[in-house]
């Protein structure tokens, strides 16, 4: 609390509204009393004005591209850290000690296999069943196989569904994935780390040895990295508001990845590849940049500019720096799309129409491209997104769970149906 205050005057009556500052960022101002002292609520459309909750894990500055877990920068951990060392910050605070690092990649090694019946929803599904839809159905079923690490109000089984989804989610990802393609299932190996062990599972097959070539291993943990969190995006925020109700941990990222799944927001990488794909080769660019900069035309670029940086996004500038370490590493020199995004990458840091509107390259045109020389096909693209995220969700619940402010989500509207009327019989209608 900082002791000033924001009056707001309604109709004949005023009321003094507190304002909050937090360690870095704007004020807000506390409208809880609001309803209580004037019989008016606010209206926010998408809650873009509105702090839902309190939190110590992420900070966003799209003004200025910054972007910190713990207060810690984006382009350090994923320049210097691992994605299981990001996994025990978001949850613990801290960056672990080699001990305790040690420790936490022991426990979520040791907890990657899922129960052996769960193999059997899989054939539930139709073969041709996109992999987000059998990821929903299967994570919000681990609450029916792990009763044990349900109850959130005791904080050791909380830890436990933590450590589970974390370690079990590429696991999942990656039986979604070979149940697309018609593949048999791949066990994990506990003598791999996290993102070494999930492209084993995803592209090794029973005929013969896969070793995991190092440098893509690298990328697919910075990529995890990256997308680990952002704040009360769309996704925490449906985690948040399904555990304000009290439902178990499993339910809530299941409620995560179904909202993640939209277009609008998980769907932004696949979406730019398939623009990438309408394109089709360099020589097609300039009609559809000119198509681009008509504010008369309805195309978009997608991949291209972000609703909350205003100016380059941070995951940008590493995710460029792995998708052309991935690409020279693979010498994929001959692919249309890549050649096209390449080009276009081009055009968008040197053009003055895209510096000037700031239409840098975001982290979903990057990451699509990458994700798709890495083998991946599209429909995968946001599994892999759910998969990182699955770590920022899980502490944001933990802290959710925690907040002595915390209490059932229940946003208000603004009615403008019609008014109270009386009901007419049937017969005089």
């Amino acid at each position: 609390m900082t002791g000033t205050s924001a009056g707001v005057s309604i109709g004949d009556k005023t009321v003094e509204l507190p304002t909050r500052s937090g360690t870095i960022g704007p004020d807000v101002i506390d409208i809880g009393t609001l309803y209580k002292n004037t019989g008016a609520f606010t209206y926010d459309p998408g809650f873009t004005s509105t702090a839902s909750c309190e939190s110590k894990i992420t900070y966003i500055d799209g003004d200025e591209g910054v972007l910190l877990h713990r207060g810690y920068p984006i382009e350090q951990l994923a320049e210097h850290g691992d994605f299981l060392e990001v996994c025990y910050l978001l949850l613990y605070g801290e960056l672990p000690t080699k001990a305790q690092k040690d420790d936490f990649d022991y426990r979520v090694t040791h907890h990657t296999m899922v129960h052996e019946q769960m193999s059997r929803f899989f054939t539930g599904f139709r073969r041709d069943a996109h992999p987000m839809a059998v990821m929903c159905g299967c994570v919000g079923a681990l609450s029916a196989f792990y009763h044990d690490s349900t109850d959130i109000t005791d904080p050791h089984q909380r830890m436990v569904a933590s450590l589970r989804m974390i370690a079990k989610m590429p696991t999942i990802a990656a039986m979604a994935y070979k149940y697309h393609i018609g593949q048999p299932f791949v066990y994990p190996k506990n003598d791999l780390d996290y993102a070494s062990n999930f492209l084993r599972m995803c592209f090794a097959v029973p005929c013969e040895d896969y070793v995991v070539n190092p440098v893509l291993s690298r990328a697919m943990d910075r990529i995890f990295i990256l997308h680990a969190d952002h704040e009360q995006n769309a996704s925490t925020s449906t985690v948040r508001l399904a555990g304000s109700s009290g439902a178990n941990p499993f339910a809530c990222i299941a409620a995560g990845i179904a909202c993640l799944w939209g277009p609008a927001h998980g769907g932004a990488n696949e979406a730019a590849l398939n623009m990438l794909a309408e394109i089709g080769s360099v020589e097609r660019i300039p009609e559809y940049v000119a198509k681009a900069k008509d504010k008369n035309d309805p195309f978009r670029l997608m991949g291209f500019g972000h609703r909350v940086y205003k100016n380059y996004d941070p995951r940008a500038r590493i995710m460029q720096k792995t998708t052309h370490e991935v690409l020279g590493e693979l010498g994929i020199k001959d692919d249309p799309m890549l050649e096209v995004a390449m080009e276009l990458e081009r055009i968008a840091l040197t053009d003055d129409y895209f510096i000037e509107k700031k239409l840098y390259p975001n982290i979903d045109f990057y990451s699509g491209i990458t994700l798709k020389a890495l083998g991946f096909p599209t429909t995968m693209f946001t599994v892999l997104f759910a998969l990182a995220r699955t770590v920022g969700w899980i502490a944001q619940w933990n802290e959710m769970i925690e907040d002595p402010e915390q209490r059932i989500g229940r946003p208000r509207q603004l009615y403008v149906g019609a008014p109270k009327r009386d009901y007419i019989p049937v017969s005089k209608r």
